[in-house]
């Protein structure tokens, strides 16, 4: 039992790498819309698809439309592209754009229909996921503003914050008992939220250069599975 909880409390406590990425300012601007020309609803053939912004359906025969190409994650769940997100609000996002589009409202539609429920529904899921922990939230925030890091990528790490996380691990292999693994569980949360606003401060700020040390930065809570 207690190995289990201290595998897990072990994930997530991670390291915090320190990437040197070049002092570029953050430009976030969203892509600009291409072309002038309205587009037209693949069914009826009126104006309508692929719509922007909410309109998923053609206004003239309500058939399904493609997805914007042109929607990041950010505007598609209805968010400030911003490290800080309100989950809350993504939740309800999510709920509510499954409710228009899931393949199963679409079961008696056109096979056309039908894919492209399927690809909205897979949109809609990617970009929950994303955006809903901070790693990959954030790592997507840096590829939109152009810094990408590649799966694998070592950066010299923290020496200090190094020490922290040894000591940490320590202790959790020397706790003993459901008060000692809940002391050590609140230290990791307050670890977890003190390097969660640090790289909120650092995009803030504009600096890719700190907010390049993402990388492998922590797991989030919801990844770690406590054991009672």
């Amino acid at each position: 039992m207690w190995c289990g909880r201290t595998r897990a409390l072990l994930r997530m406590s991670g390291l915090w790498p320190i990437g040197v990425l070049g002092r570029r300012p953050l430009n976030c601007s969203a892509a600009s819309l291409a072309g002038s020309n309205s587009p037209r609803c693949w069914n009826c053939g009126g104006l309508g698809g692929p719509l922007r912004g909410d309109r998923f359906f053609c206004p003239q025969c309500r058939a399904l439309q493609p997805p914007d190409p042109t929607r990041d994650y950010f505007s598609l769940m209805d968010c400030n592209r911003s490290f800080r997100v309100d989950t809350a609000k993504l939740q309800h996002r999510y709920q509510q754009l499954q409710r228009l589009i899931h393949p199963d409202f679409f079961s008696q539609r056109s096979q056309t229909e039908k894919d492209l429920s399927e690809k909205h529904s897979t949109l809609v899921n990617d970009a929950y996921e994303t955006l809903l922990a901070p790693l990959s939230r954030g790592l997507y925030l840096l590829k939109l503003c152009g810094v990408e890091i590649p799966e694998g990528t070592d950066y010299e790490v923290d020496s200090q914050f190094l020490m922290e996380i040894m000591e940490i691990n320590e202790k959790l292999a020397e706790a003993q008992g459901e008060t000692a693994m809940k002391e050590m569980e609140s230290i990791v949360r307050a670890k977890q939220k003190e390097l969660t606003d640090n790289v909120s401060r650092a995009f803030e700020r504009a600096l890719c250069s700190q907010a390049g040390i993402l990388r492998w930065g922590w797991n989030h809570p919801r990844d770690a599975t406590f054991e009672l």
